[in-house]
């Protein structure tokens, strides 16, 4: 499929034209998990594809790696697991909530159906190279790293493109369609003149490090309830943990002001048994990521010529572990609709309504949820409130209805696949499954 650029007049010639003027279909602002897999259903669907990513390269820390059984899914279809997984990664059988050494909750993703039976840690890097590396096998795409977008370009109330801003030169980015996927503080959104709509949903704030753990790791994502602040472990790749200590909502300045030592002396109270490890892993307040934890969902997510995915739409607690399987199924259900604006060539915002329609109850399934699980994991309620919690994990152990609650986790509601089918460029069928997933 050829589409024509409406915008310029002009086909792709596979030149750049003038230093500072580029054209293409679509600019991606944002090259993590849902730009890049957006792009790369795109480029397999013949549309030209311009990527603006402020960093050069994919070595800085990143805190949100593991794959719902959803987003693995997506990513099979579009031929770029293998190589992730490949690369370094660690299966999880699933989430506890471990009170000393009690566990009052199991989720077991075990219970699923295989290939995507468990959740897999995945260090982002080793996804985002994956992702890259099959979109620059492609025709029309265009990478620009080390680019901040500076200002949205716009004729007669539709957004035409970007200026990005790189090193020692500025580039106008004409697109027909402008998407912004660059996370929870988005430039784009902002840019846009739309709100942020930042709730503070949560009482919590999470203080991420890593230690190296080789022979000590669990196989699943635990939350341990401790006599101070609920703590979340995982595995992590190679050989390692992550650890989030969730901390009262900006208390982090207070504590941090009374030195590393008393930051790590309260943090092998939480976890004695990882003592060891905590004491050699952090040994200044430098080895520890302080996130932010907030609710947010954009006041609008299109305009004419401009969308926006993923937490530049919505943004969410990392409890669940639905980040990034929420990005990727924006990008599938973005992906058809932007194909059929291209070809009927109008770009309006009533063009992306339908990907609005399917998302916007999703979103709000995973907020309301989250904002429950934060209740009844975090919080304290004594005798009464353990005795319930022993009840839904009894419910959700042995019951159907707690393996359709955990396959709607896994998966989303409804589970979303890519477009395959629209695909003229590459791989054009789903990876081979040996079995399919329980609904």
């Amino acid at each position: 499929m050829s589409i024509p650029n409406n915008t310029n007049g002009t086909n792709w010639t596979g030149t750049t034209g003038p230093a500072d003027e580029l054209h293409t279909d679509v600019c991606v602002v944002g090259g993590g998990p849902a730009g890049l897999a957006l792009s790369l259903m795109l480029l397999r669907s013949g549309v030209r594809v311009t990527v603006l990513e402020k960093s050069t390269r994919f070595e800085r820390a990143f805190r949100g790696e593991i794959l719902q059984p959803g987003g693995q899914r997506i990513l099979d279809d579009l031929g770029v697991l293998t190589a992730a997984r490949d690369a370094g990664a660690c299966e999880l059988d699933g989430f506890q909530l471990v009170d000393r050494s009690r566990v009052l909750l199991d989720i077991d993703y075990r219970r699923l159906a295989a290939p995507y039976d468990h959740l897999l840690a995945v260090p982002q890097r080793h996804l985002l190279d994956a992702l890259l590396a099959q979109c620059r096998q492609l025709p029309g795409f265009r990478h620009l790293d080390g680019h901040r977008v500076g200002a949205l370009l716009e004729e007669d109330g539709r957004i035409t493109g970007a200026v990005a801003h790189g090193p020692g030169r500025r580039r106008r980015v004409h697109a027909r369609v402008v998407v912004g996927a660059d996370g929870r503080f988005s430039k784009t959104r902002a840019l846009a003149g739309i709100g942020a709509g930042r709730v503070e949903a949560f009482g919590h704030d999470v203080l991420w490090f890593k230690v190296d753990a080789p022979g000590r790791q669990t196989g699943y994502v635990r939350i341990h309830r401790t006599a101070g602040s609920p703590v979340l472990v995982h595995d992590s790749h190679p050989g390692r943990l992550q650890i989030g200590w969730t901390l009262p909502h900006k208390s982090w300045p207070e504590l941090a002001a009374r030195g590393i030592g008393e930051v790590r002396r309260e943090l092998t109270a939480a976890l004695p048994q990882y003592a060891d490890l905590i004491e050699t892993a952090v040994g200044s307040l430098s080895d520890l990521s302080l996130l932010d934890v907030f609710a947010g969902k954009a006041d609008e997510w299109t305009r004419d010529g401009l969308v926006l995915i993923g937490d530049s739409a919505h943004t969410h607690s990392p409890l669940g572990a639905q980040g990034i399987n929420l990005a990727l199924q924006d990008a599938a259900v973005l992906h058809p609709v932007l194909v059929g604006a291209l070809r009927a060539g109008t770009v309006g915002r009533e063009r992306f309504a339908p990907f609005v329609d399917a998302r916007l109850p999703a979103v709000n399934a995973v907020m309301k949820m989250q904002e429950m699980q934060a209740k009844g994991m975090f919080g304290n309620g004594g005798p009464v409130l353990d005795l319930l919690r022993s009840g839904i994990a009894r419910l959700i152990r042995h019951s159907p209805l707690g393996e359709r609650i955990t396959h709607r986790v896994a998966f989303g509601s409804p589970p979303v696949d890519v477009r395959t089918d629209l695909f003229a460029v590459g791989p054009a069928a789903p990876a081979d499954r040996t079995q399919t997933t329980k609904g």
